[in-house]
């Protein structure tokens, strides 16, 4: 039986055994970021054994997790939280095969430059691979995924280049993109087995970096959404003020303070709406200072970070999802807008062209043009036809090639042939 017969018969396994992995995050679970644990989960339904690290502690107090999120950080080695013991047991752990302890101190310490940061920082990273790989040793696994091509990736190419085990990430940008060397992306593809891109944009980017020969490292896989979790929005029906929702961290890539702007528009046009910003981060005191100076403190709700739940209760309560980027990969916030059956109206920049066509299945505006952000927004107060029919068409968007369980299915072919062809 070929592999392409084994993979259809048995989801997650290769030659009659479960396809073993460990995923790294620099943060697990992470409220931003539950996309990932979806993906996990989604993955073990299949039949794949994966076994999740991450860098730093969760976000927030298990305590205050969903179900779901407590019991993936039950189940996760947590790297940081082991300390200086651990660190220690894992070197002593290491110096056990002195040649592959010496080629990755060497390899760690040669990254960033002779001087005294870039020597720590060699050290850390260094440090966190010997733990990770002590980690995966006791728990049998040869290869590990990671997502992000940040600072756990760092960890990640430092480990490899110790022990040789498999490595893959997956890419979402675009802040990868923008500083190429600071990120080292060009050593990350070259170490890495292979490596997952959320879209063709992203795709693309790593291959202005490789080489030809590099190129068949990335393949196209999109994340996902399971819609069922996702109620339509029943359309406005004109009474009340028109509610914008913006899901996200306040940062300066989301552009919140371009739909601000736009927000004194609409308040000066005489519009009647209520905006909810959903999030926080560096930008949040600057944007609450703007805010007040245009006063818009009666239309600008500043509502904090969200867990999943509650944010499926803000699109309930939504007219519109606007996400004003600068920069993205393809925001799983604005697919979830989608799936919510919410017209939404962002940027035609980097990969949201990918899921959303211009007057399809959303609005595409110009990044940095609170003009025009305000007048398609107005397009939209003016047009509850057009609210209803962006809405059904963006919900059949994410349902036709955004799905989770069928985008998962598609990264479990992936593991499995691209492992199948890889040394064990």
């Amino acid at each position: 039986m070929d592999n392409s017969e084994t993979t259809k018969k048995f989801p997650g396994h290769l030659n009659g055994k479960p396809v073993r992995l460990a995923y790294l995050i620099s943060q697990y679970p992470a409220l931003s970021q539950d996309f990932i644990q979806r993906e996990v989960r989604a993955l073990r339904d299949l039949g794949f054994q994966i076994e999740t690290a991450s860098i730093n502690s969760p976000d927030q107090p298990r305590a205050a997790m969903a179900r779901e999120a407590r019991e993936e950080a039950e189940r996760t080695y947590f790297v940081k939280d082991h300390g200086i013991p651990g660190a220690l047991a894992a070197h002593l752990w290491g110096l056990g095969q002195p040649l592959n302890y010496l080629r990755g101190l060497t390899y760690a310490l040669n990254q960033g430059g002779w001087n005294l940061r870039s020597i720590l920082y060699g050290f850390f990273y260094f440090t966190e691979a010997l733990m990770l790989a002590r980690w995966m040793h006791r728990h049998q696994l040869r290869h590990l995924h990671v997502h992000f091509a940040n600072a756990a990736a760092n960890v990640a190419l430092v480990l490899k280049h110790t022990f040789g085990l498999g490595l893959s990430m997956t890419v979402h940008g675009p802040e990868a993109f923008h500083d190429v060397p600071g990120q080292r992306l060009e050593a990350k593809i070259d170490a890495a087995d292979f490596m997952v891109c959320i879209g063709r944009f992203a795709r693309s980017q790593l291959m202005k970096l490789a080489p030809r020969r590099l190129w068949d490292k990335f393949s196209v896989c999109p994340m996902g959404v399971d819609s069922r979790h996702f109620a339509q929005r029943p359309p406005k029906t004109g009474v009340g003020p028109f509610n914008l929702l913006c899901v996200g961290p306040l940062t300066p890539a989301k552009g919140q303070s371009v739909l601000v702007e736009a927000c004194a528009l609409l308040r000066d046009w005489g519009r009647d709406f209520r905006l909810v910003l959903a999030g926080t981060g560096p930008d949040e005191a600057e944007l609450r200072a703007r805010v007040a100076e245009l006063g818009l403190d009666g239309q600008v709700e500043f509502a904090g970070p969200s867990n999943p739940n509650q944010i499926q209760a803000r699109f309930a309560q939504a007219d519109a999802f606007v996400l004003p980027s600068f920069s993205e990969g393809i925001p799983m916030a604005l697919m979830e807008a989608m799936a919510s059956g919410l017209p939404c109206v962002t940027t035609r920049i980097t990969g949201i062209p990918e899921l959303i066509r211009d007057g399809v299945d959303g609005l595409l505006v110009t990044p940095s043009d609170p003009l025009e952000l305000a007048d398609s927004l107005t397009h939209l107060m003016d047009d509850p036809e057009l609210c209803r029919d962006l809405g059904e068409a963006g919900r059949a968007r994410v349902s036709a090639e955004f799905e989770l369980s069928r985008n998962v299915k598609r990264l479990g072919c992936l593991f499995q042939s691209r492992l199948a062809n890889m040394p064990c």
